[in-house]
């Protein structure tokens, strides 16, 4: 700290802070990181942040967001659970924002901009996880997915409509972090983010939730440890802590410059680890009875909402402005997906509490 202020001391007296801060980062990120002085964002701005950069203030428009708040009562993978260590979405977030300030900080790439995409990487997200995502895909559309979701939440949703204005590279990693089952790390071409700070996300997404999920499901007593594969125990670890490390260090001391761009890899052993115990996860823990019979449950839900919505745009409407979003324009924006909009930002409490005043009887008292 001491040496910080120093140098803050040492900037030339007609720097600001927010300046001083990013000559700091001209000196010291790696050459492939992300300056924040050469960034551009959505709409243009008139007033500029003399304290923080364009990155960090990025990152306190998401925090102090309502789609931010609402992620504590989003289903990871356990709908509704009732012990308190289990994860919601919204510790899922922090714990991907952790991984990739972690590993930024190691490469000396921008950490703020990775900090920024990953607390925005789910702000889209559905209640009750993949399956509010699926029920919307069936109902809305065979397009719908979280990513673009949360990309239109700081375009145009938050704020009255207004939405949050962040960064053309915080938009992109945030558009560009999801991977469903695909490669951990895609080689095709557009897949991935533009900056290494938003395809570092996508990597910590995938960690954080391995980590997480295969914890929450021993503590569920979906699985039990006997039944986790040999190779994910040897070479990933045996706790959570261990497995978490394991993974940093090895994309830290794998990924480097090649022909002028810089490659995020794994070490094969560490690789291999990983998409066996992805493989695992989904026909272990997601797609195992327990959890699956819940999300039918709640595709239902889901499903009731939507159509009910669709027949009822003055309750629609009420909604819309209960969230703060922007009012159905039929003029700009379709009642469908209006509907879908507010769908996707309810919390899992939220959806059950509207479909069970909408759909079940009220017992008298």
């Amino acid at each position: 700290m001491e040496a910080l202020s120093k140098k803050l001391a040492e900037a030339p007296p007609n720097l600001s802070i927010r300046e001083s801060f990013q000559k700091r980062e001209q000196d010291f990120l790696s050459p492939y990181g992300t300056l924040s002085r050469h960034v551009t964002r959505r709409l243009s701005e008139t007033s500029v942040c003399n304290i923080r950069t364009p990155f960090q203030l990025d990152r306190d428009r998401i925090v102090y967001s309502n789609s931010f708040r609402r992620l504590k009562y989003k289903t990871q993978v356990f709908l509704s659970p009732l012990g308190d260590h289990y994860r919601t979405r919204l510790t899922h977030t922090l714990e991907v924002s952790e991984i990739a300030r972690n590993i930024a900080r190691a490469m000396r790439m921008n950490e703020d901009l990775a900090e920024a995409v990953a607390l925005g990487h789910d702000l889209g997200h559905t209640p009750f996880g993949h399956a509010g995502e699926i029920a919307l895909t069936e109902v809305h559309s065979p397009h719908f997915t979280h990513s673009n979701q949360s990309l239109r939440v700081v375009d145009t949703l938050e704020n009255k409509g207004r939405g949050l204005n962040l960064t053309r590279e915080v938009r992109d990693g945030i558009l560009k972090h999801s991977k469903g089952f695909g490669n951990i790390i895609p080689a095709v071409a557009g897949e991935t983010a533009v900056t290494v700070e938003g395809r570092i996300v996508r990597i910590a997404d995938i960690m954080a939730y391995l980590n997480h999920d295969l914890d929450d499901a021993l503590r569920g007593k979906v699985v039990t440890m006997d039944e986790v594969p040999d190779i994910c125990l040897k070479k990933l670890g045996k706790t959570h802590s261990v497995r978490a490390s394991t993974m940093i260090e090895n994309l830290v001391s794998h990924s480097g410059p090649e022909n002028g761009r810089f490659i995020l890899e794994l070490g094969q052993d560490i690789f291999n680890a990983m998409t066996i115990l992805r493989k695992f996860l989904y026909e272990k823990v997601y797609r195992s009875p327990g959890v699956h019979n819940e999300f039918v449950k709640a595709k239902k839900i889901i499903e009731g909402l939507y159509r009910y919505f669709v027949v009822h745009p003055d309750h629609l409407q009420l909604e819309l402005e209960k969230m703060e979003m922007a009012p159905w324009d039929a003029e700009n924006n379709s009642l469908k997906r209006s509907v879908c909009d507010v769908i996707a930002s309810m919390t899992d409490r939220y959806a059950l509490e509207i479909y069970s005043k909408l759909f079940l009887p009220n017992p008298l008292v």
